[in-house]
Order: structure tokens, then sequence, then C-alpha cells
């Protein structure tokens, strides 16, 4: 699930919540990062189940993973 904080425009929430659907493991963001798609910028290890990972997309928008 995507939750807009900063009042995207639809287009733009609509294609991000799009790529993040179908990202279900880390490795999957891992690899469209790789592709171009963004830059990982950090993995934050909350314990060792948890982390959050840090994307930057463009500009100052960023996504943040919770991730278990």
């Amino acid at each position: 699930m995507l939750t807009d904080r900063v009042g995207l425009d639809p287009a733009r929430l609509a294609a991000l919540a799009a790529i993040v659907e179908s990202q279900r493991t880390l490795a999957a963001v891992a690899r469209w990062c790789g592709a171009g798609g963004a830059r990982l910028v950090e993995v934050i290890t909350q314990d060792e189940y948890t982390h959050d990972v840090v994307v930057h997309v463009a500009g100052a928008l960023h996504l943040v993973y919770d991730t278990t």
C-alpha cells in the first residue's frame, strides 16, 4: 500500500502505486533501483525481521518502505 504524504498529482501517484504494488520483496525493490528506476539510499535495520528502506525517486521525492 502506498500512502501519499506530499500531495502528488494523480497520474504520478498512480504510476508509483503500480510500481510499489508489484514489489513484494526487498530484492524486488533493489532490482528496480538497479535497473535505474530509483536509487537505494539506505536500509535501516529495526530488528532481525524489520527494515526501513529509503529510496530516492527524483528531485525531493523519496519512497520509504517498511519491510518485515
